[in-house]
């Protein structure tokens, strides 16, 4: 039964969507199948649903450090959009559909002027972006008149479900679309704002199953998955114990986006140029040790502790998870997509501290004055 149309391939939500969806059937909970839209030509989508794949978990969990495998095989299948996108809509169009799911990074919430009249009125060829494939999904979808689908966008973005429920009834308009089917998109779709939380790396070199699984990765055993529970309106997931429902989503996205992604943009502006490879790196230098914990405890952590209860702790719950012995979390990893993702975790952390001391944060100007062409 596959119920998850999930848009996106990557390391991060096999290892964390679809290993929850996992292990919530391993309970019995009968979630259904995933099946993953995969947006550029490549292997992945011929591995990812043939066999499954494992994540290997290592790190500090309640105090112990832990070393396991995890194998998942809640994907059924993989599909590459510019082959198979008549599969796509009837996936959008079968009884069984009850959640979609996407991962585009912050550079995935535009539209373009590309993605014409002509796309809607033929089905072979996808949209370019990633609200205009789930606008021609969600208007196949309107169309059979069936059930409209829980939406949980993934992106670290804030507010990421109505940033995406906009676009894509932006997208609706442009289109010319009915009113009727516009609010539908708004009213009767359940726009799930969320944040998710965990770090996800390549997998260790020296793992056994590093040769054998291509599509082996690595994940600490933290994990949050907050949801905002939208007013009136209940919120039907599995169940699962990184699964949070709250009724505001805000103070998590503050103190993860600005402690935890901060530091991490900010490692890679100051230590990437420098030659160091990854997280753990810096965390073996003391130099770069001192300039990160007086980063985070002088300045981020200044600038948001009057709006979000026990900052500091988990200031120092962030340090740890980043000291990971079995992480190599690469910098240019996280340096995909910097300038965009800097504008999010550190600028307004800048421009708030300014305001709030009438100084200039000397870290964070040196982080946000670094721009990848330099590298």
């Amino acid at each position: 039964m596959e119920t998850i149309l999930q848009f996106g391939a990557g390391r991060f939500l096999r290892a964390f969507v679809d290993r929850f969806v996992q292990q919530a059937n391993d309970a019995g909970q009968n979630v259904g199948q995933v099946v993953v839209v995969q947006s550029t030509a490549g292997s992945r989508a011929e591995l990812i649903g043939k066999e499954g794949f494992h994540v290997v978990v290592r790190g500090y969990e309640n105090g112990d450090l832990v070393d396991r495998v995890e194998p998942v095989r809640s994907v059924s299948r993989a599909l590459v959009a510019a082959d198979s996108w008549p599969a796509v809509l009837e996936l959008a169009a079968s009884p069984e559909l009850r959640t979609i799911v996407s991962n585009a990074t912050e550079a995935g919430y535009v539209l373009d002027d590309e993605d014409g009249m002509s796309l809607l009125a033929q089905t072979r060829t996808p949209p370019r972006t990633l609200p205009g494939k789930l606008t021609q999904v969600l208007w196949t979808r309107y169309q059979t008149g069936l059930p409209a689908p829980v939406m949980l966008p993934c992106e670290l973005i804030e507010r990421n479900a109505h940033q995406l429920a906009a676009l894509v009834r932006l997208q609706a308009e442009r289109w010319e679309l009915p009113e009727a089917f516009r609010a539908w998109v708004a009213e009767r779709c359940l726009w799930l704002n969320n944040l998710v939380d965990c770090m996800v790396t390549p997998p260790p070199a020296d793992h056994p199953l590093t040769s054998k699984d291509p599509l082996f990765t690595s994940a600490e055993p933290y994990a949050l998955w907050a949801i905002e529970k939208p007013p009136g309106r209940e919120v039907a997931l599995f169940t699962h114990p990184a699964i949070r429902v709250v009724g505001d989503l805000a103070p998590f996205y503050l103190r993860k986006v600005r402690i935890l992604n901060g530091l991490h943009s900010a490692m890679v502006a100051k230590f990437l140029p420098a030659g160091f490879e990854t997280v753990q790196d810096v965390l073996r230098n003391p130099a770069a040790v001192r300039w990160v914990r007086a980063l985070l405890f002088e300045e981020i952590v200044p600038t948001i502790a009057y709006r979000v209860e026990e900052v500091a702790a988990f200031a120092d719950e962030t340090f740890d998870r980043l000291r990971n012995p079995f992480m190599r979390h690469r910098l240019g990893d996280i340096a995909l997509n910097h300038a965009a993702k800097a504008q999010v975790r550190l600028k307004p952390t800048h421009d708030e501290y300014v305001k709030l001391f009438g100084t200039t944060p000397k870290k964070l100007a040196e982080a946000l004055a670094w721009t990848p062409a330099q590298r």
